[in-house]
């Protein structure tokens, strides 16, 4: 599993986002944790899913690129308002997958 270098985050993850990040890497339950992920296929952008999935196997971790964590269903909703909002000012269209990447990219680059 990879997250994005900037998260997106409510209130609440990002008040505790070393505690939700441990436990979704151990495989604990959390009772109201929603990951917003990168969909694998280009088809969609993104996915919306409870971290619970993730303990069940429903979805494979190997793949999956997390770029937000929220306390809630709708609080996830409204983070996927505000990425799509932010592209869409930023590039004047809603290529969040590609735009995503392309930070992910260059922030990694700039590290090495």
């Amino acid at each position: 599993m990879k997250y994005y270098y900037a998260l997106y985050m409510d209130e609440y993850a990002k008040e505790n986002q070393a505690d939700i990040i441990r436990k979704i890497e151990n495989d604990k339950w959390q009772m109201n944790i929603y990951l917003v992920a990168l969909t694998k296929g280009e088809k969609n952008h993104m996915e919306v899913f409870h971290s619970v999935l993730l303990i069940q196997k429903a979805l494979s971790k190997d793949d999956l690129f997390v770029v937000g964590i929220a306390n809630g269903y709708f609080e996830a909703l409204e983070l996927v308002e505000k990425i799509t909002q932010e592209v869409y000012d930023e590039t004047g269209g809603v290529d969040i997958r590609n735009y995503i990447l392309q930070k992910q990219r260059k922030h990694e680059e700039e590290r090495v």
